[in-house]
């Protein structure tokens, strides 16, 4: 902790310097809570080797993967200052200042990963990267990332809203996302990431929902939840960031060239991540996991009053987000 906080401190004293202070070589500090070689990192560590390019090695991104820089809440408040440069987020964070964006987080706001990508690629995506960057929390909207599509794995098999009674889910710590497991028919059960594993094992819960890739990497599946029903009740995409300390002391061209290779990085994170996610659905198998593919009809129905609560304030863009084809 005291490394980490050292580290935190250099960072920061590093962002009051103008990035004329860097001369011929200026640094961009990424972050990210995955792991090396996950395709979030690994688009960003590319998007830095084509800017060291087209510079000629005057502006270079330098990956801090695995949340060693911090948890998310703690690299969003140093990105905001400028000690972090660029990162890979979230939208639960970006959600209190940009109200628009909790429309992503909704249940079956999208028809499928095809429609999303449509949605992000498109006026709506672009329009909410810049109302981040029009924004109060001092961040620049460059790109989306692909989270993949969110489903269910559990101990005993679920094909209808009705196999989820009294079934214990771990869900992320948002009031949206727990209510979306009751309305589908669990008991959602607001719990951190890192203690998934050990309540799984212990019985504390009775499945959770991710990506194939997330629940193989965090040994999920080792646990006994041997069933992967395919709901795909939630499809939230992630953003890309870059401090807007950072922003603005670039030039318009840099600045270009940044939204360019961005634009680049969120194209080449999505093909790593559909390669990512036909790997790990492979390797569950192989695992024992079975893939349940089911009706998802029941779970949208279900999970009506959960869209109709939270988007009465985004309608407008719910309605455009449904009209994209």
């Amino acid at each position: 902790m005291k490394t980490q906080r050292r580290l935190i401190l250099s960072l920061a004293m590093a962002s009051l310097m103008p990035l004329s202070a860097y001369a011929q070589n200026i640094v961009l500090k990424a972050h990210d809570t995955h792991p090396a070689g996950y395709p979030t990192v690994a688009a960003v560590e590319s998007m830095g080797k084509k800017l060291d390019a087209a510079t000629n090695g005057r502006i270079k991104v330098q990956m801090f993967a695995g949340a060693v820089l911090g948890q998310e809440k703690e690299a969003v408040e140093q990105t905001q200052l400028g000690a972090i440069q660029l990162a890979r987020i979230s939208l639960g964070v970006i959600g209190p200042v940009v109200p628009e964006v909790d429309v992503f987080n909704m249940p079956f706001v999208f028809r499928d990963i095809t429609h999303m990508r449509k949605v992000i690629d498109g006026a709506v995506g672009d329009e909410l990267l810049a109302k981040v960057t029009a924004s109060p929390a001092r961040l620049v909207g460059l790109g989306w990332m692909d989270g993949g599509s969110r489903s269910l794995y559990t101990k005993k098999p679920v094909r209808s809203p009705a196999d989820l009674k009294g079934q214990k889910i771990r869900m992320m710590g948002n009031p949206v996302f727990v209510d979306t497991m009751n309305a589908m028919g669990g008991n959602g059960i607001s719990m951190a990431y890192g203690e998934v594993f050990t309540s799984l094992q212990t019985g504390v819960i009775d499945g959770a929902e991710n990506n194939p890739p997330s629940m193989f990497t965090s040994n999920h599946f080792t646990t006994g939840a041997k069933y992967y029903s395919q709901t795909n009740h939630l499809i939230i995409p992630e953003i890309l960031v870059m401090s807007k300390v950072t922003w603005d002391k670039l030039t318009p061209a840099d600045q270009a060239l940044v939204k360019k290779l961005a634009r680049e990085a969120q194209m080449e994170q999505r093909a790593l991540w559909d390669k990512s996610v036909t790997e790990y659905s492979a390797k569950l198998k192989a695992a024992g996991v079975e893939f349940i593919e089911l009706d998802n009809k029941p779970f949208f129905d279900a999970t009506a009053p959960v869209r109709a609560k939270y988007g009465a304030r985004n309608a407008d863009l719910m309605q455009r987000i449904g009209a994209v084809q």
